[in-house]
């Protein structure tokens, strides 16, 4: 089933770093397909970094790529624009894999773009790092062009996709990638059978996240049905040499003390957005994987593990 949640238990937001639908929208009918942003900065932040081996993985398939015959070669790259960068990790790890170019992180929350300048300088790359405060599909004037478009998890945030997609192959320069990092695996952590409830847990969890998905893109201004068959939505807006290629995240058990608490904060965050929507037994093996006292919560077991993977689909401005 395809992933919508950069690699998550959680539905994804349209930045880099990780999905996550923001505090509820207490209305009667408890809207959790609305997102604040600016009050999910630092989980976002910890989970593009949390997927930092994936990312770098991704971005070395960008050089060679780009070290092809019809590419300009990975030093010629001078701009880069990571359209929907949330707090610039993503954007950082780019400016280091093509030390030539200009970065620029483009987000409509400005609390997330002052996070990615903070990054950005604590590494080194303030000279040649900037932000852009704006939004697909209309919010890219002034921005200019590039030789790499980056956008992870926000095209799906728009309601027309491939007027998204058309709106950023626009801005390419010959011979430059757009890269689409949308779909993949849903994220798995435990094992089918962990000890208590009923086996299966994580596949009802992902079967209601995908329930919210549908929701959210539904919800959507000027949302429009689409095949997401993101080569064909590439080509669709005039590129050409589609290419999609999938990386692991494997993580494997025992985890280090920090990756457990960042795994525990993301079933805190599916307690928090999906328990409504779960049945009385599952809503309890949920609470109990997050009972810090418990020896089989997940704060305490030893085969905690983290397997994802996550597609990113690229193509070549003729």
């Amino acid at each position: 089933m395809t992933d919508h949640s950069h690699g998550t238990t959680i539905p994804a937001p349209g930045h880099d770093h990780g999905p996550q639908p923001g505090p509820a929208d207490h209305h009667h009918h408890h809207d959790h397909t609305t997102v604040d942003w600016e009050a999910l900065a630092a989980h976002l932040e910890g989970e593009a970094e949390f997927q930092t081996p994936m990312l770098d993985q991704a971005t070395a398939w960008l050089r060679d790529l780009l070290t092809e015959p019809s590419g300009p070669g990975p030093d010629a790259v001078r701009r880069v624009l990571d359209v929907g960068s949330g707090p610039g990790v993503t954007s950082c790890l780019l400016g280091a894999a093509f030390p030539q170019a200009e970065v620029v992180a483009v987000d409509p929350t400005e609390a997330l773009l002052e996070r990615a300048r903070d990054r950005a300088a604590r590494l080194g790359l303030g000279d040649r790092f900037r932000t852009h405060v704006g939004e697909l599909p209309d919010g890219l004037d002034g921005l200019g062009d590039a030789d790499l478009i980056w956008s992870s998890k926000a095209l799906h945030h728009v309601g027309d996709q491939a007027a998204a997609v058309a709106a950023l192959a626009g801005r390419l320069r010959p011979g430059g990638l757009l890269v689409a990092s949308e779909g993949g695996l849903s994220s798995r952590m435990l094992p089918r059978d962990f000890g208590f409830g009923r086996p299966g847990f994580e596949a009802r969890l992902e079967a209601v996240r995908e329930d919210w998905f549908a929701r959210m893109r539904a919800a959507l201004p000027g949302s429009r049905g689409v095949v997401e068959d993101w080569p064909a939505l590439l080509t669709g807006a005039g590129l050409v040499s589609p290419r999609s290629r999938s990386f692991l995240l494997d993580v494997p058990a025992p985890l280090d003390a920090a990756r457990r608490r960042h795994i525990t904060r993301q079933l805190d965050r599916a307690n928090e957005v999906f328990a409504e929507f779960l049945d009385e037994d599952d809503r309890a093996t949920l609470a109990r994987l997050l009972d810090p006292d418990d020896p089989l919560g997940a704060a305490r077991r030893p085969d905690l593990f983290w397997l994802s993977a996550q597609t990113f689909h690229t193509a070549r401005a003729a």
